[in-house]
């Protein structure tokens, strides 16, 4: 299968469950792999014919920069939906860090892998 990646998709919103985390939106990092079939696009060089990663980024963005979520496992839930409501994306492994979230740590994170058809 083949992969579409964004890679250090750096948004900010409201994450966790501390009290001073609910208050001020930080950091978090995304990646996003979409899992795909990129044979047809390879031989017509046609946007129609491949997943366009920009248009879910797009859509990622809106949704985690206006979002208020205590678990990171909510908000990478809400971006596979998010991933699966296009046609084409038969599966997609997506990671989100909070930088700084632990002391002594330079990122923490979480990482979900979810394919349509299993």
């Amino acid at each position: 299968m083949d992969k579409l990646l964004v890679s250090d998709l750096l948004l900010r919103c409201i994450i966790g469950i501390n009290e001073e985390e609910r208050l001020n939106k930080q950091d978090v990092i995304i990646q996003i792999t979409l899992y795909t079939d990129t044979t047809k696009a390879g031989q017509s060089d046609d946007i129609k014919d491949t997943v366009n990663y920009r248009t879910i980024t797009k859509e990622v963005i809106a949704m985690v920069e206006n979002s208020s979520y205590n678990l990171l496992e909510t908000m990478l839930a809400k971006i596979v939906e998010i991933c699966f409501s296009h046609e084409g994306v038969e599966g997609c492994l997506i990671r989100a860090e909070k930088p700084g979230a632990l002391r002594f740590a330079r990122t923490v994170g979480v990482e979900i892998e979810r394919w349509k058809n299993k």
